[in-house]
Order: structure tokens, then sequence, then C-alpha cells
């Protein structure tokens, strides 16, 4: 129990202490707040996207989730996670009864992959593979991963559709080192 309460205490100091997670937080607060100037880049290093997840996946995702972490290629990402669906289901309050209950238990690895095409102030993001435990995801399974278990998390996300991207940005480039986000001019 000591322990735990010393744990507990430590957090807020290493999380404070994480120069990627506060360089990431202050550029999303730029961004956010609209306060990049037109035409500007803001690069956010693949260090800072992984130091987010570590801290901001856990408030959004409280059970089921962890050691998530993001790799990037040109327009495209992979993010890799264990993953537990049932723990996930259940702390968003919901019993998915006792036959899927059954096929989802327990702790997975899934790793997703994602296409980013975007400009104009617009942007399509594909997914283009969903493995869990080795085995691609597709078809109905698929669907029923999306509508379960993200849908929830995020209503207003749009899967394989165009979107408007706001905040005054232009475009977002993924390259294997970072995410570039151009203003508007």
């Amino acid at each position: 129990m000591r322990r735990l309460a010393q744990i507990m205490l430590c957090a807020p100091v290493l999380l404070a202490g994480d120069q990627y997670f506060q360089s990431a937080e202050a550029k999303l607060d730029t961004l956010e707040n609209n306060k990049a100037k037109p035409g500007s880049v803001i690069t956010f290093s693949l260090q800072e996207i992984n130091s987010w997840a570590r801290y901001k996946i856990p408030e959004i995702v409280p059970q089921g989730i962890r050691n998530q972490r993001v790799t990037l290629g040109t327009d495209s990402g992979i993010a890799y996670a264990l993953m537990d669906f049932l723990k996930m289901r259940h702390a968003q309050g919901k019993d998915p009864g006792w036959l899927i209950s059954h096929l989802i238990e327990g702790e997975r690895p899934v790793t997703i992959s994602i296409h980013l095409q975007s400009g104009g102030g617009q942007a399509t993001v594909d997914l283009t593979r969903v493995e869990i435990s080795g085995a691609t995801a597709s078809g109905t399974v698929l669907d029923f991963l999306i509508k379960t278990f993200f849908m929830p998390l995020y209503p207003a996300a749009k899967i394989g559709e165009k979107f408007e991207i706001g905040y005054g940005i232009d475009r977002i480039d993924i390259r294997p080192t970072g995410v570039r986000v151009t203003m508007k001019p």
C-alpha cells in the first residue's frame, strides 16, 4: 500500500518532467487556441507524439489499453498497443453480453495502420490495416470493432471520408520523423 502511495505522489512529478509531453501539449494549445501564425509550420516529433500518447490515452481509455506507441512513414502511421476489448467496453459502462464477452476478453496485441491525405484545409484518413494477435481484421469484424470501440470514443470521427481539419490548418504531413502541421496563409 505504501508503494502505491509513493507512485501516486510521484506521478505528477514524472509527468511534469517529461519535456516531450510538455512540448506536444504546448503545440496543441497553440493550434487549439488559434495562436499559430498564418503560413507557419508546427512540427510534432515522433518522441512528442509517443510521449503524448503515453500520458493522454489513459485519460481517454482508462482501462484495457497499455504499451501504446506510434511509428510513422510517409503519409502513414502505425499505432501499436496491447488491448483488452472487454475491459475497454466495461470502462465505457457497457456490458456486451455473455457471448461477445467471451469472444473479446483478454489482452491482445493490436496494430492499426492509417494513410492520411490532406490539403486545402481538408483531410481524409483511411484505415489500411488492423491486426489483432497477428490476424487481419476486415469486413464485419472490422466494422464491429470500429462501431463498438472507436466510435463511442470519437463519435465525430470520419474514417475514409473527407473532413474539414479546422483550427486554420491547411494540411498535415506525416513523415518518418514527425508530423508537420502547416497553417493556412
